[in-house]
């Protein structure tokens, strides 16, 4: 007999939450490249802007703008989607999440700037690739650090933390 004919609901599979890690991903995915297009191309006229005593060219403040709402729809597609049956609070998953995110901004920064400044691609065209090649790594990181979840099932382990 079926854990669901038994009225019994299965733990979710790593491969469903890789599926719906993919497609939360994807949807901030494509909130930010399409905002980083949009910054890029209608709102930055300048090529360098100051901002906090700090020279920022249009390519990085697309990039904070765009990566931030990003995380911001992957944040809450990832929370009630895939991870759902976490036990820690929301607030904690924010500040987790949102520190992994610095992280890769910084990452996804530094991979923007070898593509554009070193290997002279086109801004709009090395955000995406600067945004895939890190793609596997955020799946691990946010399931195990921002939600708290071992690579077993949730359920089975008992961790609340």
């Amino acid at each position: 007999m079926n854990g669901a004919v038994a009225g019994i609901s299965k733990p979710k599979t790593i491969y469903q939450e890789v599926g719906r890690f993919i497609l939360s991903a994807g949807v901030g995915f494509v909130v930010d490249i399409a905002a980083y297009y949009v910054f890029y191309h209608n709102v930055f006229d300048q090529r360098v802007y100051h901002v906090l005593g700090m020279r920022l060219t249009d390519d990085i403040l697309s990039l904070a703008i765009s990566f931030f709402l990003g995380v911001l729809v992957n944040f809450l597609i990832t929370k009630f989607l895939v991870f759902s049956h976490s036990k820690s609070s929301s607030a904690k998953q924010f500040f987790r999440f949102i520190a992994v995110a610095i992280i890769g901004f910084f990452a996804n920064l530094g991979m923007l700037k070898l593509m554009i400044h070193y290997f002279n691609m086109y801004p709009p065209v090395a955000r995406p690739l600067a945004a895939l090649s890190l793609f596997f790594a955020s799946f691990f990181v946010h399931k195990l650090f921002s939600f708290s979840l071992s690579l077993r099932h949730h359920a089975a382990s008992g961790n609340s933390d």
